[in-house]
């Protein structure tokens, strides 16, 4: 049976590589939200961001960050984090620059989100990990993403379990 997971990841220029990974099919995850829904959700404010956010990750074991080119530090991928770590779910990122988007171009590899994060007195880093998928082409880096990404979240919760 798959996991029920939760996808973090920077909207605008990640959609498509996001939806790559998502329909792998290794995870039940969460269902995306459209660029109407989304602009919906963000018009109401801060309090309507928390209160969607915390709908979606419900009853999900495990927040899947798939790390792009500008994903780190930013204000709602931070507060998925922490959210997901206090709520006692697995966490992991996955890279996902090297996959082609939309218009087939790739990105360059942005810094690590869990950098951002302390968990007591160190970063959340030094616990979770952070994937690089492995590969000379997009196609590969995805075949990587496809054959391991079910191991990464398995991981990833027995890691939450033991901190």
């Amino acid at each position: 049976m798959a996991r029920r997971v939760f996808y973090s990841f920077h909207y605008k220029p990640d959609n498509w590589r996001a939806a790559q990974v998502r329909n792998i099919g290794a995870t039940e995850g969460n269902k995306p939200a459209s660029d109407n829904d989304w602009e919906k959700v963000t018009k109401d404010g801060d309090a309507a961001i928390k209160r969607w956010i915390a709908s979606q990750m419900h009853g999900r074991s495990c927040t899947v960050v798939l790390v792009g080119t500008n994903t780190a530090n930013r204000k709602w991928i931070n507060h998925e984090i922490i959210e997901s770590w206090k709520q006692g779910m697995g966490v992991v990122g996955i890279r996902i620059h090297g996959l082609k988007d939309l218009d087939d171009n790739t990105s360059s590899m942005g810094n690590n989100p869990f950098d951002y994060i302390k968990c007591g007195n160190k970063k959340l880093s030094s616990i979770v990990k952070c994937y690089n998928p492995v590969g000379q082409d997009s196609k590969e880096k995805y075949e990587w993403i496809s054959k391991r990404l079910a191991k990464a979240v398995e991981e990833a919760i027995k890691i939450r379990k033991e901190n």
